[in-house]
């Protein structure tokens, strides 16, 4: 069976995820160094890729295709294991909202 071909909408999504995340890395900074872009604009980011991902799953269902695909190394085992991990004893952060 022949793969289906992106459409225009999928195409857009993932340039701008790319786009998204390129600024992410160009503008990475040291630990204790103040960020170049505000703390608004890192959130924004933040919330497009979440949605980008969002509607991506939502084309990928609409399709059919599953969303299983992680970038993987080429000598990495085939096979994986869960591992809980315990939060040795941290408490949650309280937020303001509540």
């Amino acid at each position: 069976m022949a793969e289906q071909e992106p459409g225009k909408e999928e195409r857009i999504l993932r340039v701008m995820k790319r786009v998204l995340t390129d600024i992410a890395k160009d503008t990475y900074t040291r630990p204790g160094y103040r960020h170049p872009l505000s703390d608004d604009t890192v959130k924004g980011i933040r919330e497009c890729l979440g949605l980008i991902t969002a509607r991506e799953a939502e084309l990928a269902e609409e399709a059919g295709r599953p969303m299983t695909m992680r970038p993987r190394f080429v000598d990495e085992p085939q096979t994986s294991v869960v591992v809980k991990l315990d939060t040795g004893g941290r408490k949650d952060k309280r937020s303001d909202d509540s």
